[in-house]
């Protein structure tokens, strides 16, 4: 019986230290094999692989991250009004009625150019009213077969070339704006911006909408800013050169996190950032992006919800 139980002691501490054993030898492959799944975790969610074809067709814009010029602005509303110094009003010069209209509004004519033929009340005799300068036809006040008179015209003709911005500008901030200020043009067509300088400040003001007005002469050989429509323009106030910048699209918020997402091969890295100053277009960077890289500038918000997907997945 003594050895019965001598054996069964024996067989216990045997078991013992062959379990504790076989807990050593697990457990370092257990934990490294968590650690390891948990580290490739923590770096798939700072990134993403998106192919180029992919990109494309996101239509995410890549561009350089570099030095920028950072501007302090001021934001006017404005109108387009026909060149003033540059638009002749054609008018009969004696009373007669009209025989024959041969130009209309929109019409493009040279300088001589017949507009209409008027048959004299006085003499019965037709007589030509010619353009007096090229232009456009921007208004015609006359019809086949309608009496007219020197008392008003019967076509108005501007040279396009140039027109007027009329910015209105709030007493507030009448002290700031300076004739010779540099101003960019918005005119709402999808294009680049216009730009142009502030020619001349109004001395008096509008009792109705307490502004004075602002006026820009604007080169406009492509017809891209037409008398009548609104604009916007953006006044340059100062302007101060950083050496890294990133466009404004380009930020995103990733867990409280102000991120760029910058391209390395197929993939984009989420590479955290501290800004500095900013305008309505760029925004300093003062780290976490370095001069040279290349930034998904606009969409990127396309590549935080691709980057959404894939940690969602690897939950």
């Amino acid at each position: 019986m003594i050895r019965s139980l001598i054996r069964y002691l024996v067989f216990v501490l045997v078991a013992g230290t062959l379990a504790y054993a076989g807990y050593r030898m697990l457990t370092p492959a257990t934990t490294k094999t968590v650690a390891t799944e948990k580290s490739e975790k923590e770096e798939h969610s700072d990134g993403v692989a998106m192919s180029d074809a992919k990109v494309a067709a996101a239509e995410i814009e890549l561009t350089k991250a570099g030095p920028a010029v950072l501007h302090d602005s001021l934001m006017l509303n404005g109108m387009v009004q026909a060149n003033q110094e540059s638009l002749v009003q054609i008018t009969p010069r004696f009373p007669g009625v009209v025989r024959e209209v041969r130009k209309r509004i929109g019409d493009h004519v040279e300088k001589g150019d017949i507009l209409a033929i008027v048959e004299s009340n006085q003499s019965l005799t037709p007589y030509e009213l010619k353009a007096a300068l090229a232009g456009t036809i921007i208004d015609r006040q006359t019809t086949l077969g309608e009496f007219v008179s020197e008392q008003k015209p019967a076509f108005v003709i501007a040279d396009l070339s140039t027109v007027w911005v009329d910015f209105s500008v709030y007493r507030r901030n009448l002290a700031r704006v300076k004739v010779g200020d540099q101003v960019l043009i918005d005119s709402a067509d999808g294009g680049p911006k216009i730009e142009a300088k502030i020619s001349y400040v109004s001395p008096v003001g509008s009792s109705d909408t307490q502004t004075a007005l602002a006026r820009a002469v604007v080169a406009n050989s492509e017809q891209r800013l037409r008398p009548g429509l609104f604009a916007t323009g953006r006044l340059t106030l100062s302007a101060k050169k950083v050496a890294v910048a990133v466009k404004s699209s380009a930020l995103q918020t990733l867990e409280n996190r102000t991120v760029v997402f910058v391209r390395d091969g197929e993939r984009f890295e989420a590479r955290n950032v501290e800004v500095g100053e900013r305008d309505p277009d760029f925004v300093e960077v003062t780290f976490g992006v370095l001069e040279g890289d290349v930034y998904a500038a606009q969409n990127s918000f396309i590549v935080k919800a691709e980057l959404a997907k894939g940690g969602a997945d690897n939950d």
